[in-house]
């Protein structure tokens, strides 16, 4: 038996997850882990633009410059920002950077739907450099002066990134995996920059202490945060206040999602709506055709959908309506809730809108959700 293995994939030396075959040591930690590695690739410098159609906020502008600055000095960054504070739009700069001295640049997610999305903004914007999108299933082409990526896909980028954007620090399947961690870490040689509406308070105290870390607790309009409203009510009158909202918020032509914790209750819950208000869909991590359903809700073709968490981030639409069903169920936890009720009020033409915890009793996670929101708002 080697005692002094180490993989040198994801570094580990737990002897729990060390086999041999044919007298070889090999992990068993990072062994789902397999595929071709992307190969280093030489850029020149530029000296290019962002194609946007806006202007930044005097404070969104102050805290671009400061990643800059950051980037610049090898410091690594924390944006703490509140959800729909425009955290793309904070890190364009630092692109401009980085790709203008002919770096490597990375900007990776969690979640495949969301990556998809940030694909097509970055396409956009930069219509002129080579992009990359790697997830699952979809590895063909590793290379690019920009790859957008799920983290679970960063194994194939060891020592790669001279700049790495990373949103949704905290989302699953990320947060509190050690292996997707190290991996994270393992793929930067230069300088990352982290962004969450909901960090860690370790990870705030890292970051407070060396200086990096920066906030923005104000959407862009400069409207407050919608403060959810708590509705208690046992099971059965849940369903019937459940009935009268989306009635009510149909008839006003709004369209509206509806929270559920589990797979099972989608359907169930769906099921139930769908009796009397038409036009609706249901989308959880096991629906086929996931992508198309919640398309045609982005594109006003249902005015309602079903969902568990997978739409908790990620997802911006026009005067949008949320209600959350069997809130204090565990699964909705604070920073959960937090995420949830930041879909609501993101537009300028629409930058209020309702957020409802609908639940048989109140928990703390509600609670804190409620108090973490007024307590953002008090910047404004």
């Amino acid at each position: 038996m080697n005692d002094n293995f180490c993989c040198p994939k994801c570094g580990n030396q737990d002897s729990k997850y060390i086999g041999f075959r044919n007298g070889q040591a090999y992990c068993r930690r990072c062994l789902s882990f397999q595929g071709s590695e992307a190969a280093q690739r030489f850029y020149p410098k530029r000296n290019i633009k962002p194609l946007i159609n806006y202007e930044l906020t005097s404070n969104q502008s102050i805290i671009s410059q400061k990643v800059v600055e950051n980037f610049k000095a090898n410091s690594n960054t924390l944006i703490y920002a509140v959800t729909g504070a425009g955290k793309t739009e904070l890190v364009f700069a630092v692109i401009v950077e980085a790709l203008n001295q002919g770096l490597q640049v990375g900007f990776t997610i969690p979640r495949k739907d969301v990556v998809i999305e940030l694909s097509e903004r970055l396409k956009s914007a930069f219509p002129t450099i080579e992009i990359a999108v790697v997830y699952g299933g979809h590895v063909d082409n590793l290379e690019g002066q920009i790859v957008i990526l799920t983290t679970h896909q960063l194994y194939r980028y060891p020592h790669y990134f001279d700049l790495l954007i990373f949103d949704e620090i905290d989302a699953f399947p990320f947060v509190d995996n050690d292996l997707l961690i190290t991996m994270f870490r393992r793929s930067v040689r230069g300088n990352y920059v982290l962004m969450s509406a909901t960090p860690s308070r370790q990870e705030i105290n890292e970051f407070r202490s060396s200086d990096t870390l920066l906030t923005l607790f104000e959407r862009f309009h400069h409207h407050p945060l919608p403060v959810p409203v708590l509705i208690i009510r046992i099971l059965g009158f849940q369903y019937l206040y459940l009935l009268r909202k989306c009635q009510e918020w149909k008839k006003n032509a709004k369209p509206f999602l509806i929270f559920v914790p589990t797979i099972e209750q989608t359907e169930m819950v769906f099921r139930f709506i769908n009796i009397f208000v038409k036009k609706g869909n249901y989308v959880h991590s096991l629906r086929e055709r996931r992508a198309e359903i919640i398309t045609s809700f982005k594109n006003k073709n249902l005015s309602f959908l079903v969902t568990t968490s997978v739409l908790e981030r990620g997802i911006t639409i026009e005067n949008l309506q949320v209600l959350i069903f069997n809130a204090h169920h565990p699964l909705f936890n604070q920073k959960a809730l937090v995420q949830i009720s930041g879909r609501v009020g993101r537009k300028l033409s629409a930058p209020e809108g309702e957020v409802i915890f609908l639940a048989n009793e109140i928990t703390r996670e509600m609670e804190g959700a409620i108090a973490d929101t007024k307590s953002k708002n008090q910047f404004l």
